[in-house]
């Protein structure tokens, strides 16, 4: 996630023709070039977050190409996945990624965030700018290398005291 203009987003919100999520008090919402977008309600957020990087958000097999510096590889476009209640679905918000090169580390890292978030019920946290901040702040950094489910999870829970309970 970055912040521009006073908003966090996934992808680059810079660009006036490129998608991009940002996450907002009321949900997750879907910034399309030309369009109102779309919002999706943090109550509808269940289970599967995950990113992907292709054209099409169907094809899964982006999901894991990195270089062997550790850069997210492929396509310049990308997928949030998320499993949604009410009714029950797999849906997909695509964003359009910045010029510059992402991490593996900083995209696995985010990812994880994001689906500690909706297993403990507290998407909605993504919806405060400032504590979007701080648990980017305590993501972001350090080596780019050690990509287990246990390092992942240790980043995550120090990001997660960083930021705090929140105001939400």
């Amino acid at each position: 996630m970055q912040l521009t203009g006073g908003r966090w987003a996934v992808g680059d919100a810079t660009r006036p023709d490129a998608p991009w999520v940002e996450p907002r008090p009321d949900g997750l919402h879907q910034r399309e070039p030309d369009s109102e977008g779309r919002l999706i309600p943090w109550s509808r957020l269940m289970t599967g977050i995950r990113l992907t990087w292709g054209k099409h958000s169907w094809d899964t097999n982006g999901r894991g190409m990195y270089t062997l510096g550790g850069m997210v590889a492929g396509s310049d476009r990308g997928w949030l996945h998320m499993t949604l209640r009410l009714p029950c679905e797999d849906d997909q918000l695509r964003f359009d990624r910045h010029a510059r090169p992402y991490r593996a580390v900083d995209a696995l890292r985010l990812e994880s965030l994001l689906r500690r978030l909706v297993d403990e019920g507290k998407p909605h946290l993504l919806g405060d700018p400032e504590w979007v901040g701080r648990a980017v702040a305590g993501l972001t950094g350090g080596k780019n290398s050690r990509l287990t489910q246990r390092s992942l999870g240790q980043a995550v829970t120090e990001a997660l005291v960083t930021a705090g309970p929140g105001t939400r």
